[in-house]
């Protein structure tokens, strides 16, 4: 029994580390606004990849960023493109 709680503070910990270091790069980047609120959909990426198999909290965050970023770029034309017309 305590190896399993061991082992779900470990995923948990896990993903706080590779969420903080996501959140961080993104908010100095300026993708996410800089307040203490975590990003939902930051998160859900996350978690994700890491039911996914990843357990590597580097990794996790690398391929967070990308993913959020690239979905952030696939996002931003339609609105300018909306609020243009």
């Amino acid at each position: 029994m305590l190896v399993e709680r061991g082992l779900k503070v470990m995923n948990v910990e896990v993903v706080g580390d590779a969420y903080a270091i996501a959140a961080n790069f993104l908010r100095r980047s300026g993708a996410i606004p800089d307040t203490y609120v975590t990003n939902d959909h930051l998160l859900e990426i996350i978690v994700q990849l890491f039911h996914g198999g990843d357990s590597n909290k580097l990794r996790l965050a690398n391929r967070a960023i990308t993913q959020f970023q690239s979905l952030q770029l696939s996002v931003r034309p339609s609105v300018v493109q909306r609020t243009a017309v």
